[in-house]
């Protein structure tokens, strides 16, 4: 028996699919797998089967043919092929988050793509199809072009067969997976302290849920009133969940290593959550890593994210007798608007961004 993998195009209708795999049937052929790519121009059945090495490449064209099938396409195939098409993706993935400068492989691997290039968008003027001067996303016959959210894209070609949009979401979600885990990777710092203490600064995410748990554990009743500004202790792990994962804004977590350099541990965590054209702020510090700057330096990273999201102005509410958090305020050097109503004073910072708020 030979592995063969064969990809026709039949008419989406009830029945069709089942007349051309009688065809097949019929000649001894064994269908391994099946993927059925929705198209205009009908539904593009790509099988791995294992035909009987009797049979060559023009009986199966044959088969196709008589199970109306067209546009057919037919390649020897190999033992790898048996592995299903989401196991393969998720191994891509998988490859993707450990080492996101691999995407030109993973897509060459995805696809079967010949030549996989990554280009940058064109200036301004320079005849390409694209708005801004960049070209147009999509498939067209066997070649494909996807966006790059860091700049340029990716230019995909093969001799056959032509692509379908359903490689094409694939593809396109690989490349925004390794662009995400690039952007996470650039974004998370060192901060250093002014006593010397070297601490990780990153974006948070729902995988920080347990870290968070133990950060509101170690926290006095003192430190979680004066930022939950309530005696209700700590929050449920869902309220926490949606901090960490917030539908605008951000989350940022201070961590720290153990002697080893092996287990992380999360001392603080910065929140910045986005409504209207104005986002709030709050800050969680460990009580034996306050008054060392590292609230100071978290709002000053929230300012910035916020300014760059094109917020208006940032709030932060303040009980009045948080006299640590009084005074990272003032040290922003920032104008403020303050504004007192019982024991809450609530801060208002006035942003230079544009005033048309996106997604951060």
């Amino acid at each position: 028996m030979t592995l063969w993998r064969i990809r026709a195009t039949v008419d989406d209708r009830p029945g069709y699919l089942s007349v051309l795999t009688a065809s097949l049937a019929l000649r001894g052929v064994n269908i391994l797998a099946l993927q059925v790519h929705t198209t205009e121009a009908g539904a593009v059945d790509d099988f791995l089967v294992d035909a009987p090495d009797t049979l060559g490449e023009a009986d199966l064209f044959a088969a196709v043919e008589k199970g109306r099938g067209r546009n057919c396409w037919i390649a020897r195939s190999e033992a790898r092929g048996l592995v299903d098409q989401p196991t393969r993706v998720l191994g891509l993935a998988t490859r993707l988050v450990r080492d996101p400068d691999a995407t030109g492989e993973a897509l060459r691997a995805l696809l079967g793509a010949e030549t996989v290039t990554w280009r940058p968008v064109p200036a301004a003027g320079s005849g390409a199809a694209g708005a801004g001067g960049g070209p147009v996303a999509g498939v067209e016959g066997t070649r494909m072009c996807l966006g790059d959210a860091a700049g340029g894209w990716f230019d995909l070609s093969r001799t056959a067969p032509d692509f379908t949009p359903a490689e094409y979401a694939r593809a396109q979600a690989l490349v925004e997976l390794a662009t995400t885990v690039a952007r996470r990777a650039a974004e998370q710092v060192t901060l250093v302290l002014p006593d010397g203490t070297e601490l990780g600064v990153r974006p948070a995410g729902p995988d920080d849920l347990p870290a968070v748990g133990r950060l509101h554990e170690r926290c006095s009743a003192r430190s979680l009133h004066g930022r939950y500004l309530s005696g209700a202790g700590s929050p449920s792990p869902e309220r926490l969940r949606r901090l960490l994962d917030p539908t605008r804004g951000t989350t940022l977590v201070a961590t720290e290593t153990d002697a080893a350099g092996s287990a992380e541990s999360v001392v603080a965590m910065a929140n910045l959550l986005g409504e209207g054209d104005q986002a709030e702020a709050a800050l969680l510090v460990a009580d034996d890593r306050q008054r060392r700057g590292l609230g100071g330096a978290l709002l000053r990273r929230l300012v910035t994210h916020a300014d760059r999201a094109g917020y208006a102005a940032l709030e932060l509410y303040v009980h009045t007798g948080n006299a640590p958090m009084l005074r990272i305020l003032h040290r922003l050097d920032r104008p403020m608007h303050l504004e007192r109503d019982g024991s809450v004073l609530t801060a208002t910072l006035p942003l230079t961004g544009r005033h048309c708020p996106t997604q951060v």
